[in-house]
């Protein structure tokens, strides 16, 4: 495979490809707790580092494991990638665990993937769509920090929330119809977003901070302080009550 490959079968490969080596280091049953979640990021790691080496050379890259090069500043093109996002799911036998692997052209996700191998699937941007049709009312948050913010939106429009794993994991699940909104404040980086983001956006949801303002990537400080994913039917009612939070407790 060479540079025909294409963006979208290479993202996608990369993905798939991810999920095989790690559901090949936990099955192993030889490693255990933090060494297995280790040996999961630096293998994984490796190899993406190594397949885009190969296949896409000039384009940057940003990873939650690798040491950040600023030249990918100065590129269009930039790999954002977390190879295991949800390590302590990974590591603990939970299924909320997913793969991120996003193409970013000019701070836009044009292709993405995000695998989540326990449950044998890769959503992908290139062939993906939401679930439509009756409201679950249920918004998904982290299942360790659940923020003020998005308890006050769900109350507010008479909805449940539910903490789940990875960042990945959750917005597939929106993707899926088990909840209308993932909502997160608090902070995260470029790489727990934008591989989300990606399919997100290709599925017709809607993505944007807490504020409404849309997310870009590949920046110099990749600290992305919150996200809204959610129905495009709710969304200015979301960012309506987040707003109003806002101007009550000065911020999220």
């Amino acid at each position: 495979m060479t540079r025909e490959l294409s963006d979208s079968r290479l993202t996608n490969h990369i993905a798939e490809g991810c999920g095989e080596i790690l559901k090949g280091v936990r099955t192993s049953g030889l490693l255990r707790g933090r060494a297995l979640g280790d040996a999961g990021d630096v293998l994984a790691q490796e190899w993406i580092a190594r397949v885009l080496a190969q296949h896409r050379p000039e384009d940057g890259f940003l990873s939650e494991e690798a040491t950040d090069n600023p030249a990918r500043l100065k590129k269009d093109r930039v790999w954002i990638v977390d190879p295991l996002d949800g390590t302590k799911e990974f590591s603990t036998g939970r299924q909320d665990w997913a793969i991120h692997i996003a193409l970013v052209i000019n701070g836009i996700p044009e292709h993405a993937a995000v695998g989540m191998p326990d449950l044998g699937v890769t959503f992908k941007s290139s062939d993906v769509r939401a679930v439509t049709g009756p409201l679950s009312k249920r918004f998904v948050v982290s299942r360790n920090r659940p923020p003020a913010v998005a308890q006050y939106i769900a109350q507010e429009m008479g909805f449940e929330t539910k903490g789940i794993g990875s960042a990945g994991a959750k917005a597939m699940h929106v993707l899926l119809g088990d909840f209308d909104g993932y909502i997160h404040s608090g902070g995260q980086y470029e790489w727990d977003q934008a591989a989300p983001v990606g399919v997100a956006r290709a599925a017709g949801l809607h993505c944007s901070r807490l504020d409404g303002s849309p997310i870009t990537f590949n920046n110099e400080d990749t600290f992305v302080p919150d996200l809204v994913i959610c129905r495009p039917e709710i969304k200015d009612e979301v960012l309506e009550h987040a707003a109003a939070y806002a101007a009550a407790h000065g911020g999220y």
